[in-house]
């Protein structure tokens, strides 16, 4: 992800909405298979979509023509979302995520691996505990998920310096060139990552990964050799390391970067997919960026007229920055109002119709930037406005997503759409022009889809011509809708229908199928039949006619109507479920070896599993609810989450509980109290002994920053200090006329520097809240001038003590080495005299990283070098304290307490800290959780007020320790104001989670 995304949104936004058709695939080229689009057009099936992916041991073919994916010959819609491990560091939750995407209709999962996480130090890769990446991969295909890798080297994703270690900023060579000290930093990486993927691709059956990238929103150099070198580079890198499935890079926006046959891939065809990201304003007209929009060199998917349309990133919400000016101060709330179900529906649908058929949602889970992972734009949450909010809880805009990845499952024709001819709604041209119309149609089935979108700010009611007939259409405002007409539901087909498909199965000796519409819509559903068919109304408000070889269903959708087809020339019943969106979203499908299953009720289907006559369920449940399920003939028994549910059979053909199932008991949390305080920052006291800190004796750096003449690096980097909080320390002899001392500093975005002279403080020094202007800019630098009072100007020895708060690395989203801007301290300059200082610096080092919690979890205070954030740390001899805190002092103190937690077992509880306080109180906080540095609150900043605390870091069973670092300026009264735990949501069911290792040293 790039910090540049809305730079293409007003082209976009101003985009032909004419359709036309993209060009047609040649015979032998881009299938991935012999004799290309002629043999995918020839082998592939327009059944019934296959089981999901597993690790089967069986060898598998992924290639593609220029429709969609063929996994086996068999075309795929992928419709994937992104996650990523490295922003919810406990391995058990990555299955809860997981199967949660899954049930909600998902097929695939993208995530980034990112550099900085697992890299140490040059030649050190860390994939054990919280980066397993193995384990993940494994999780991935245990659920029944693909896997999108995207490995880097560079990533974005608003992490720091991009996802580049920090040792990088400190190494020789122009990254994202072709540069060959960075080239060998990247094959070490690339060939630790790939020695993990290439034991799970889909290819050799041993996982499920099926599409990988190389590069990231590479805009630069891309018709110099410094660019299309490199991309080569990493192209055959990758294939050395035995990925041999489809490869891809992801452009930032439509401009034909990178398309195949732009760098040299040494000879393969077929193996390259183009693909680019969108991230429209919520505003704007929904643009056609597929195969059927604008043509030209930079159409988006038109620049690569022989492979699928592919949106590696398409906007799932926004990410938010210091202070919440994106969203007007409301946090990710405001970004889940602005990009919400509707929004989904009208973009992602445009999307399909466009011809995309690799889709992919940036983000689905957004999850928390702990530590000193967050670039320095973005505070803690990457929450995102995603459809699964960052206490792993579905969001209403899970809603669309369920009903989307379900049809994209059931129907195949959707992996292959031409053009059809244009209609209008309304009847006659120019119809009702508030609804844009797009047409498709299958060219080997025939089936119909039709997109309607809204883009009035009123609802619209109109007509469309469908199947022979004018059908009554309704899309709510700012809103749009999928129809089909000619798709099967199992053995017969629909002619027509107002309702959204979502799915059809066979479950036992009837087929089901569900259509899907808003509560209280008349919908108006027909099934094809050579004969008059029996009809059965067996709950809701719906009737029947047949017609011309029709049967026509007009119901009224509240709750969930079921209609029974039965006879009519299909031996097989049709059960016909008409679900509103509220209800849809409680149907969970699910394939099985042994057969489809169909549960009704829960809040969330985890698993199914056919057992002889028992079916075994497990899942969530957060109101006490009914549980339904359609399964393969002969099924007699349910079990769920491991207990027998007496059950009896319903004329709908399936097995009811004869009780609710439960719902999830009350979760009591503590009261935090018992606060113990200290002081420290002794750095700051001129007698403190700095012996063993590093001298800062370099004179020459690789930082774009440069070095005053005649002066010595002064920055963290150049000295192994990477991450968080720097010290440093100027001793000099004379500080006779001086008047003044100016201190030029680097820190990101809401950085800041403190300094003292004596142990006196002489003020501190801020960088600016960014506004939506400035938001972007991440290499912020500024010079704090502090006065020299009269009487430290003398002769004798002195000290200037210097704390720099950074906020991490520059993205370096334009590959111009912005990620090697100093950080620290730059320049220091007097007035009235110039005195000379050696100058020692103090932070924290990946040799001296925790090797659980990793180089990102601490930075260079004090009491995180005597591990004061530890569990283990002794604080009895600290003084009690009381919160709230209403003191004035520059420097740092911290406060710890224990806490105990007893959620009951079989209970998943999301659990947050709270911190509020005064908004005019300067001060910010670190956050330790059991030595585990869950994020930073800026108490006079914002947005966030509330940090999640992740199961298996955080001990929902058991003893608790929390530390807080809290940072004042000494300008103000200063915190912690008040602090509380709070849930977020809980739910009976939930994953079983492993404690996460919290080690004391």
């Amino acid at each position: 992800m790039a910090l540049s995304r809305r730079t293409f949104t007003a082209f976009a936004g101003t985009a032909a909405l004419g359709l036309s058709l993209g060009a047609s695939a040649s015979a032998g080229r881009g299938s991935g298979g012999p004799d290309g689009a002629a043999f995918a057009a020839r082998t592939a099936p327009t059944g019934p979509a296959p089981h999901p992916p597993s690790a089967d041991g069986r060898r598998h073919t992924v290639g593609f023509d220029r429709y969609s994916l063929l996994v086996d010959g068999r075309r795929l819609v992928l419709w994937s979302g992104e996650m990523h491990p490295f922003r919810l560091p406990s391995p058990s939750l990555w299955r809860d995520v997981l199967q949660k995407m899954r049930a909600h209709g998902y097929n695939a999962v993208s995530v980034y691996v990112a550099w900085n996480y697992h890299s140490p130090a040059p030649g050190r890769h860390d994939f054990t505990g919280v980066r397993d990446l193995d384990l993940f991969l494994r999780q991935a295909a245990e659920t029944g998920l693909y896997v999108i890798l995207r490995p880097g080297p560079y990533i974005n994703a608003e992490v720091d310096a991009g996802g580049f270690p920090g040792w990088l900023t400190a190494t020789r060579g122009r990254a994202r060139t072709s540069d060959p000290t960075y080239l060998g930093h990247v094959d070490e990486w690339l060939t630790a990552v790939n020695r993990i993927v290439a034991r799970h691709l889909h290819t050799r059956g041993d996982g499920t990964v099926l599409l990988y990238q190389i590069e990231n929103e590479y805009g630069s150099y891309v018709t110099e050799p410094a660019g299309v070198d490199y991309m080569s580079h990493l192209y055959a890198r990758v294939r050395a390391d035995g990925i041999d499935v489809p490869l891809f890079h992801n452009d930032l926006g439509r401009n034909g970067y990178w398309a195949p046959g732009t760098f040299d891939t040494g000879g393969e065809r077929g193996r390259w997919l183009y693909g680019f990201d969108g991230y429209p304003d919520p505003e704007q007209i929904p643009p056609d960026w597929g195969h059927f929009g604008i043509g030209g060199e930079k159409g988006g998917a038109t620049a690569s007229p022989d492979t699928p349309g592919f949106i590696p990133e398409f906007g799932g919400g926004w990410f938010d920055p210091w202070g919440g000016a994106e969203f007007d101060g409301a946090g990710y709330a405001g970004s889940a109002r602005t990009r919400d179900a509707a929004y989904e529906r009208r973009f992602y649908l445009t999307n399909l119709a466009n011809g995309i058929t690799v889709h992919n949602v940036y983000m689905t889970f957004g999850g928390t930037s702990w530590g000193w992972l967050p670039a320095p734009q973005v505070y803690t949450s990457y929450d995102y406005g995603a459809a699964f909010d960052e206490g792993r809880r579905a969001t209403p805009k899970v809603v669309p997503m369920h009903q989307f990845g379900h049809l994209m499952r059931c129907v195949p024709e959707l992996a292959k759409l031409d053009r059809a001819e244009d209609i209008t709604a309304g009847g006659t041209a120019p119809g009702d022009g508030r609804i844009r119309v797009y047409h498709l149609a299958n060219p080997d089935t025939h089936a119909h889809v039709y997109v309607l979108r809204n883009d009035s700010p009123e609802p619209v009611t109109s007509t469309l011509p469908v199947a022979g007939i004018s059908l009554p259409v309704t899309v709510p405002a700012s809103d749009a809708r999928l129809l089909a007409a000619g798709i099967a539901l199992g053995r017969r087909r629909l002619a027509y229908s107002n309702a959204q498909p979502m799915l059809w199965l066979t479950a036992g000796r009837q087929d089901v199928a569900v259509l899907t519409g808003q509560v209280g819509e008349v919908t108006v559903t027909a099934v094809e039949c050579a004969s008059e068919p029996s009809v059965t109304v067996l709950a809701g408000d719906a009737e029947s006619s047949y017609v011309d070889g029709r049967v026509r269903v007009s119901a009224r959708l509240g709750g969930l109507t079921r209609v029974l087809v039965e006879g009519g020339g299909v031996p097989a019943p049709l059960l016909l479920l008409l679900a509103d969106d509220e209800t849809s979203v409680r149907l969970w499908p699910r394939e099985t070896p042994s057969g489809s299953v169909l549960v009704y009720g829960p809040s969330l289907l985890r698993t199914a599993e056919l057992r002889g006559d028992t079916v075994r369920l497990t899942g969530d449940t957060v109101e006490a609810s009914d549980l339904e399920v359609w399964a393969p003939h002969g099924v007699r028994e349910l079990v769920w989450n491991r207990g027998v549910v007496s059950a009896l059979s319903t004329d709908s053909g399936s097995l009811r509980a004869e009780e609710p199932l439960a719902g999830v008991p009350a979760v009591t949390l503590p009261a935090l109290g018992g606060w113990r305080r200290q002081v420290e920052n002794p750095e700051s006291e001129p007698g403190f002994d700095d012996a063993d800190w590093t001298v800062a004796d370099r004179t020459s750096t690789f930082s774009t920053t440069a070095v005053p003449d005649g002066r010595p690096v002064l920055f963290a980097d150049d000295y192994g200090f990477h991450y968080g909080d720097v010290w440093y320390r100027g001793s000099f002899t004379d500080a006779t006329g001086t008047e003044s001392v100016s201190l030029a500093y680097s820190t990101g975005t809401q950085g800041l520097l403190m300094a003292w002279l004596d142990g006196e403080p002489l003020g501190t020094h801020r960088m600016p809240v960014p506004d939506k202007k400035t938001v972007r800019k991440g290499s912020w630098t500024a010079t704090a001038t502090f006065g020299i009072p009269r009487k430290a100007r003398t002769a004798g020895r002195h000290v200037l003590s210097v704390l720099v708060r950074r906020m991490q690395h520059d993205m370096d989203g334009k590959a111009l080495d912005t990620h090697k801007v100093a950080r620290g301290l730059t320049a220091v300059n007097f007035a009235g005299a110039s005195p000379a200082v050696r100058w020692r610096l103090r932070g924290a080092t990946a040799a001296g990283a925790d090797p659980v919690r990793g180089p990102l979890n601490t930075g260079g205070l004090y009491g995180e070098r005597s591990g004061w954030h530890l569990p283990v740390f002794e604080d009895d001899g600290w003084p009690v304290a009381g919160l709230p805190r209403a003191e004035r002092r520059q420097g740092v103190s911290w406060y710890r307490t224990g806490f105990r937690l007893a959620v009951g077992p079989g209970v998943d509880a999301s659990i947050g800290l709270v911190l509020e306080d005064d908004p005019a109180r300067a001060y910010r906080v670190q956050i330790f959780l059991n030595g585990w540095n869950m994020g930073q609150y800026v108490n006079d900043v914002g947005p966030q007020h509330t940090f999640v605390l992740p199961n298996g870091i955080l001990r929902t069973r058991g003893a608790n320790t929390l530390a807080l670092a809290v940072l004042s300026d000494g300008t103000t009264e200063s915190g912690p104001g008040e602090v509380r735990l709070t849930l977020l949501g809980s739910a009976a069911g939930g994953v079983p989670v492993t404690v996460v290792p919290s080690p004391g040293r």
